[in-house]
């Protein structure tokens, strides 16, 4: 077969068979990859455990490939190293991205910053991860221009390189809640005192629940990393601002829940203080002083000078 593919191809003989080989190295290769595919499939049912076992096949094999294949074109493993050595000078200039991005990737696996699942924000980009490969990770992109961290249904690639260049924040490691917050401007002429025990409760029936896991997980949080937490409770606070006074009830959340816990909280606001007559909601508004009747008016300034 060597010989006439040499023929065919006008090639020597040698060169005929290390490409015989290599082409029986690739089918054996993807005969493999279909196999370990098919048996994952049937021995895993959960989506989860079904793709981490997908991805350590198709790692093992591809290594595999690249040992088979190594040891076709050159003389031995030792051979094999010997030319890697000699070309790593020029592929490190020229594959400079490359390799900082094969670099990232065992960052990822061995320091695990964040894992398939978890909800990150790595300089503008933020997300769910949905997947880690060799030279990037993908991410579904959550807020942009859709509010409250809710999902934009693109798919962003990013590279593995930047893991190691910018700040990386994880949703998920360490403490899985998050804070927030739902301000809320009642004007100056409501009984804002009523107001913040309403929102209190409506902060409590929502959200309270939440702080007794809270809890559990700052103490487990706590024999890795230095987390000091305060009050976890919901809590509001009153602030005055230039058209009313501002009520915020803040508290803690699951990141994927933000929008549908404030949208309820918001509900229950209104109707509570629909059925309040003394409470009102703030809204920009403009005020006109007429003083006292008989007051003289103070006389007009000219550009030129005083009148």
């Amino acid at each position: 077969m060597a010989e006439h593919l040499a023929e065919l191809l006008n090639i020597s003989v040698r060169l005929a068979e290390h490409l015989s080989y290599t082409a029986l190295a690739l089918a054996l290769f993807v005969l493999l990859k279909l196999l370990a595919a098919m048996l994952v499939n049937r021995r895993f049912d959960d989506d989860k455990r079904r793709y981490h076992a997908r991805k350590t096949a198709n790692y093992i094999l591809n290594f595999l490939l690249v040992a088979v294949i190594g040891s076709i074109w050159f003389k031995g493993m030792a051979s094999l190293g010997t030319f890697l050595g000699l070309a790593s000078a020029g592929l490190a200039v020229a594959l400079h991205d490359t390799i900082a991005n094969m670099a990232g990737f065992f960052f990822i696996s061995a320091r695990k910053p964040f894992k398939v699942g978890d909800r990150i924000q790595l300089a503008e980009f933020k997300g769910d991860v949905i997947d880690i490969r060799l030279f990037q990770f993908s991410i579904v992109e959550v807020g942009n221009w859709v509010d409250a961290d809710q999902s934009t249904g693109r798919i962003i690639h990013v590279p593995n390189s930047m893991v190691l260049r910018a700040p990386l924040a994880n949703y998920h490691i360490g403490f899985e809640y998050i804070w927030n917050e739902v301000p809320v401007l009642v004007t100056f002429e409501s009984n804002w005192k009523k107001a913040k025990e309403l929102l209190l409760r409506i902060g409590k029936d929502n959200a309270e629940y939440l702080s007794q896991g809270a809890q559990a997980q700052i103490r487990q949080a706590a024999k890795k990393y230095l987390i000091v937490a305060g009050k976890l409770t919901p809590t509001v606070y009153t602030t005055v601002k230039d058209s009313g006074v501002l009520l915020t009830i803040r508290y803690l959340v699951d990141p994927r829940q933000r929008r549908s816990t404030e949208q309820k909280m918001w509900e229950e606001i209104l109707d509570a203080f629909a059925a309040e007559p003394d409470i009102d909601l703030a809204y920009n508004t403009t005020r006109f002083y007429i003083g006292p009747e008989g007051r003289e008016a103070p006389p007009a300034k000219s550009a030129d000078g005083p009148p």
